[in-house]
């Protein structure tokens, strides 16, 4: 069970008085499992009915121990399963009525679709097919092929997605409520381009050496890398938008 923080100051106190937490509460303990989760992703999930907190009188919300396992929860099925918020929500709704409700699991790139052969170097990374990534992220044909031909999905192969591409997806859709239409979004697409490529021309001459220890470390440094690219990339936005996220 999540554990719920020391009480702090402000709302962070009150909240804790009496058992239920601040957003701002829920965030600290959802991050430590949950890196990338925001106090916007939260209010997304509440938007769409997936949890209920309470409000105070003026307006504050304040989650119980539940409303934090269920958000876990929740993240957890769109994580490791891949789960459009349809299907959770149905899946949600299964346990509380006390129903027998087993997760699907992504075993295969998609029906009739077979899986791409293990790469001979190591383990072959996830893969979705077209077909079921239409599926978990419940766009249409249309939409995807828009999305592709500006550049902001691309498959690794015929038919076969790497698992990134739910992500993306989901992302591109969730601008798409406050009208960032995907042509906007080609220069973000660009300026990852630049900043991949910077992250390769550092890390290429490892992936060329002739000692697979040399290799491995290259994968690593790039993983490094991309980390500090994305975090440098985020501080930039914050700062030109002149705000700060949680």
């Amino acid at each position: 069970m999540l554990e719920t923080p020391s009480g702090g100051a402000g709302h962070g106190a009150a909240a804790a008085g009496t058992g239920l937490m601040s957003i701002g509460a829920v965030l600290n303990v959802l991050r430590g499992e949950f890196p990338e989760v925001t106090i916007s992703k939260i209010r997304f999930l509440e938007s769409e009915g997936l949890i209920e907190p309470q409000r105070t009188p003026s307006g504050y919300r304040k989650f119980s121990a539940g409303d934090v396992e269920r958000l876990g929860h929740v993240l957890r099925m769109q994580r490791d399963h891949y789960l459009p918020l349809k299907v959770i929500r149905e899946h949600l709704a299964a346990m509380e009525r006390g129903e027998a409700a087993p997760l699907p699991v992504l075993s295969r790139p998609g029906d009739g679709e077979a899986a791409p052969e293990p790469a001979a170097d190591g383990p072959a990374p996830a893969r979705i097919g077209r077909g079921q990534l239409l599926a978990v992220t419940g766009v249409g044909e249309s939409e995807l092929a828009e999305w592709e031909s500006y550049g902001l999905l691309a498959p690794v192969e015929d038919g076969v997605y790497d698992a990134e591409a739910v992500t993306v997806a989901g992302l591109v859709a969730e601008l798409g409520r406050f009208g960032i239409e995907p042509r906007h979004l080609r220069v973000m697409k660009a300026a990852a381009d630049r900043e991949a490529g910077l992250v390769d021309q550092v890390v290429a001459p490892l992936r060329r050496h002739r000692n697979p220890q040399t290799r491995a470390h290259a994968e690593a440094r790039t993983k490094e890398l991309a980390g500090l690219a994305v975090k440098l990339h985020a501080a930039l936005v914050q700062s030109a938008l002149g705000v700060r996220l949680p």
